[in-house]
């Protein structure tokens, strides 16, 4: 089964945590702090491989991490770095946050490579805390969480031509006949099941890409059949050729046929029915003129509309090479660029904590008091006036909103027992 779409899970790389320790040898008393930073975590990359067609790697197997960077170590030395994760995907998979739908990458155009989600940062070891107030540190920064997300991978097929038209109408005969691609063929009354790529082959190097995309019916705009998973193929095109039976071998009207194909282009997207047409009016080598030339009945319903419509035989090859070089003159006067979907989810933007770090000690050496520590406990306490009312309930609204209460609880404080906070002291009470 060809695979263009698949749910995955990814998780960047935590940041390793720093290390508390001291400085301990012969003839240094007091070495002071040498606990090393952690190493950051790993990325998690996207990255095109032309030689990948499917996302069919992605069917069975939907959870992807990064690695995790190491913890700081003695001696101030760094914690080695986690591994980045590279995921291969073909060239037009668009990268979707699950939840939103919000587009994030869009592997196409020079987008070859995308660093989608960023690992934590390693946090500073204790050598990092050491002040004038707190010489001997006990704490370090931990690492910077992981992100990790849930996201879509859709793959939109690049092709400058889109073949469409109901099942049955000769597009894989076409495409095998005027490309390299080597499509089952078959008098199936049900349709190709994924999109053929193959490669037109002009004089003067001006060939071109086409797509045969699986045959449309009637309500695929709306998810019948397989409606949305072929539809999102067109979105790329510049140019669609749009295959009718022009000899009715099953019974059908190819004017009515067009209009509902079209119709059904426009309720998926009104832009991709806006795109320029050109009509292949095939199996002319099955026609039964009668009192009336079906060509002749195309060609005045659609080409007042500017809608260019030639007659052709897939079988045969009779009409192609006037095909193919119509659909080479519009493509000529069409901008060149490449259809690059705007990222839209930006993962960078996603709350991630900033771990300043703190410590909630019991003291070894005052009954009921404990000692709480940190650089930013440090900091606020500088720019606090503690003497007023408004400044003091900044300070509880503080060490609530950190966490610290709560901590302080976890380590068996009593009401009436003592808080030490550099050289300041506070009487705990609920």
């Amino acid at each position: 089964m060809f695979a263009d779409r698949a749910k995955i899970f990814i998780r960047s790389g935590k940041g390793g945590d720093g290390h508390v320790s001291f400085r301990r040898e012969l003839y240094v008393p007091a070495g002071g702090p040498d606990g090393g930073d952690g190493g950051k975590g790993g990325d998690i990359i996207f990255e095109v491989d032309k030689g990948m067609t499917t996302l069919a790697d992605y069917r069975h197997r939907g959870k992807f991490c990064a690695g995790d960077g190491e913890p700081g170590n003695k001696k101030r030395c760094h914690g080695k770095n986690g591994n980045d994760l590279i995921l291969k995907v073909p060239e037009g998979t668009i990268i979707k946050e699950s939840e939103s739908g919000k587009v994030i990458a869009d592997m196409s155009g020079g987008n070859s490579r995308q660093v989608i989600l960023r690992g934590g940062r390693g946090g500073q070891g204790n050598m990092h805390y050491a002040t004038a107030t707190m010489q001997a540190p006990k704490y370090a920064q931990p690492g910077q969480s992981a992100r990790e997300l849930w996201v879509n991978l859709e793959l939109k097929v690049i092709a400058d031509v889109g073949l469409v038209g109901f099942p049955n109408v000769g597009k894989s005969t076409l495409l095998s006949r005027v490309t390299n691609a080597q499509p089952k063929i078959a008098n199936y009354h049900f349709t190709t099941l994924n999109p053929n790529l193959g490669v037109v082959d002009l004089e003067g190097g001006r060939g071109f890409i086409i797509a045969d995309i699986p045959g449309l019916i009637e309500g695929a705009s709306e998810g019948v059949g397989l409606g949305h998973e072929f539809l999102r193929h067109i979105e790329r095109t510049r140019v669609i050729i749009h295959m009718v039976d022009a000899a009715s071998t099953e019974g059908r009207d190819p004017v009515d046929d067009i209009y509902k194909i079209n119709e059904e282009l426009r309720a998926y997207n009104p832009e991709i029915a806006e795109r320029p047409q050109v009509i292949a009016a095939n199996k002319i080598d099955a026609l039964y003129v009668g009192d009336e030339d079906p060509i002749q009945r195309i060609r005045d319903e659609f080409e007042p509309k500017g809608v260019k419509v030639l007659a052709i035989s897939a079988v045969s090859g009779k009409g192609l090479k006037e095909l193919l070089y119509q659909v080479r003159e519009i493509l000529d006067n069409l901008p060149q660029e490449t259809v690059v979907f705007e990222q839209e989810f930006f993962p960078e933007d996603m709350a991630i904590d900033s771990n300043l770090p703190y410590t909630v000690e019991k003291s070894t050496e005052e009954e009921n008091t404990y000692i709480v520590e940190g650089p930013k406990i440090e900091k606020m306490l500088g720019y606090t006036n503690l003497d007023s009312e408004k400044g003091f309930a900044f300070f509880q609204k503080f060490l609530k909103e950190t966490g610290i209460l709560d901590e302080l609880e976890t380590a068996g404080i009593q009401e009436g027992d003592t808080v030490r906070m550099y050289g300041l002291a506070f009487d705990y009470y609920k």
